[in-house]
């Protein structure tokens, strides 16, 4: 009873649980959706549907006709050479991997999908595992997948139509015959070719040859010659290079042929024009740009010919003196206007001498003067005070589109605005120089005798500035319009206010002087002996305010000093 158990269901049919509780190698693959038990024509159905039992020991509980059997149900559909084979010569113990499987002769489970389950891997793991890449099953060889593109060397030109066996050599590895086709040296056209030139022009081959074939030279242009001895520049660039080498030579020997010239033997090409007058280094006046025109001459010692070249000339192009195009033609150069057009146009040419433009420039540039304060002082309008620091360009004005230097003026009014017309009388400052009050070292600073007017300066007053007195007023307004010097009175009031209001006027006129002097505020002339009352005993020693307070005074509120009652009750309460 034990043993009918194992596969049946006591009071019921054969269940499948009973047979996949055994059969665990078929349950693994029904679980994971693998092999032909997993395929539409056996999912579903009942193990004894195919699988009988009580036959007999004999009896064949696996029965399929082989011939007739989908190959496709299995996940593993057959094409090409694969129909044509018998199912043993794959399904066999010896291409099966799991040890218990692997016991059974006559099963077929256990195949794995891999190409090196059934056949040998002739690239000896040097390739990708995933043979259909390359191969498929209607032939090993030739390799109708491989792409040559897809790999890291594309084959272009003359590649194309070279057999394989030609970069990919057969060797013996491990004993077997093998065929190269990974690790195969291709980072250079030597790696498989004979260099026929000796190693003489380096190893990129590129650089002159094509894919197309090694005799075309299309890429000629493409050859780095700066990795030569002699880099090109300017227009040997453009020359073809069959104009300095013999291209006709044998391999060994082309391009040669000019081995050790240096880059300033120009003479070894070029015939010297100048019958070696100038030597032989022509780069010092050439360059190889063009023959024709010269370069910078950046190392030609033009002191050899008697002009030696200094600050702008330096940098002078050649052909701007050199007019002829002839380097060798002697110029005249004794005077700046040799070359040089007299920008002053004769203003600087006494008794018709030419000037010597040295004494004011340098040939650093036209721009800035040499002229010194010094040689300012032996003409007629020596410099001094402010004038020493003041910028030519403030008198000597641009009158388009010349610059002025000769007769400008030397009067104040020349230059300078007057600002006084109107304001002061001309007898003060007559054909307005301005001299008579100031001087060259600022406008504030005068040395105007101010005795000659009618007010004549005195105490405080003579230690006061000018714009004190004739500047008073907004600080915000310019000086020139807030001026007053002819219509300045003399009167106290006009510059200083009135803090006694009308209690000193007389005839509507105050008089300060009475009691003021020039050198302060103090009442210094003032006796208190002459008013009214005068002051006796302890009166004399009573200070000013005790007595003087301040009052509304006709609406001002100010110090009281005139009273109409002297009684002590006025004051002593």
């Amino acid at each position: 009873m034990s043993n009918c158990t194992k596969c049946h269901v006591l009071g019921d049919k054969v269940s499948n649980d009973k047979c996949l509780s055994c059969h665990s190698e078929i349950k693994y693959r029904l679980d994971r959706s693998m092999g032909f038990h997993a395929s539409v024509e056996a999912k579903g159905k009942e193990c004894v549907s195919c699988h009988s039992d009580h036959h007999g020991r004999d009896f064949a509980i696996i029965r399929f006709d082989k011939n007739k059997f989908n190959h496709s149900s299995t996940g593993y559909e057959l094409t090409g050479k694969h129909k044509t084979v018998d199912c043993r010569q794959c399904h066999k113990p010896d291409n099966i991997s799991d040890r218990e499987l692997k016991k059974r002769s006559d099963t077929y489970l256990g195949i794995d999908k891999n190409c090196a389950t059934c056949h040998t891997d002739y690239h000896q793991k040097t390739l990708s595992s995933d043979c259909v890449k390359c191969h498929n099953t209607t032939a090993f060889k030739p390799a109708p997948n491989f792409d040559h593109s897809k790999t890291d060397f594309a084959l272009q030109g003359k590649h194309k139509s070279v057999g394989c066996i030609e970069c990919h050599k057969k060797e013996t590895k491990n004993g077997k015959a093998f065929q190269r086709f990974a690790g195969v040296p291709f980072g250079n056209c030597n790696s498989c070719h004979k260099d026929p030139h000796d190693s003489n022009l380096g190893t990129d081959c590129k650089q002159c040859h094509t894919d197309q074939g090694f005799e075309s030279h299309a890429g000629l242009k493409r050859f780095n010659h700066s990795q030569t001895l002699f880099p090109l520049k300017g227009k040997h660039q453009q020359v073809d290079c069959g104009k300095c080498h013999n291209v006709y030579a044998a391999p060994t020997a082309i391009f040669q042929d000019r081995l050790g010239v240096q880059t300033s033997n120009c003479v070894a090409c070029h015939k010297d024009v100048h019958d070696n007058k100038f030597g032989q280094n022509c780069a010092d006046c050439h360059t190889e740009k063009t023959f024709q025109v010269s370069g910078a001459l950046k190392n030609f010692d033009h002191n050899r010919t008697g002009f030696e070249l200094t600050g702008k000339h330096v940098k002078v192009e050649c052909r701007k003196c050199h007019t002829s195009g002839n380097f060798t033609e002697p110029l005249p150069h004794f005077a700046c206007n040799n070359c040089h057009k007299d920008y002053h146009e004769g203003d600087f040419t006494p008794y018709g001498i030419g000037p010597d433009c040295a004494k004011c420039h340098t040939v650093n540039g036209f721009v800035g003067s040499q002229y010194s304060i010094a040689d300012h002082r032996i003409s007629r309008f020596p410099l001094e005070g402010a004038h020493t620091a003041t910028p030519c360009t403030s008198c000597h004005k641009k009158d388009n589109p010349k610059w002025k230097f000769k007769n400008i003026g030397i009067a104040c009014a020349d230059c300078h605005k007057d600002i006084h017309e109107g304001f002061i009388d001309k007898k003060y400052y007559p054909n307005q120089s301005c001299d008579k009050c100031h001087v060259n070292n600022d406008w504030v600073e005068s040395r105007f005798d101010h005795n000659q007017t009618k007010y004549k300066l005195a105490g405080a007053h003579a230690k006061q500035t000018c714009g004190s007195c004739h500047g008073r007023g907004d600080e915000s307004v310019p000086f020139a319009q807030k001026q007053k010097f002819a219509s300045l009175t003399t009167s106290c009031a006009d510059c200083h206010k009135n803090t006694h209001g009308k209690q000193f006027e007389k005839n509507g006129v105050t008089d300060c002087a009475k009691c003021h002097g020039f050198e302060n505020w103090k009442a210094a002339k003032f006796n208190h002996n002459k008013t009214a009352f005068k002051l006796d005993g302890k009166h004399a020693k009573v200070a000013c305010e005790a007595c003087h307070k301040k009052a509304d005074i006709n609406g001002e509120y100010i110090v009281q000093y005139k009273f109409k009652s002297f009684l002590c009750v006025d004051c002593h309460r």
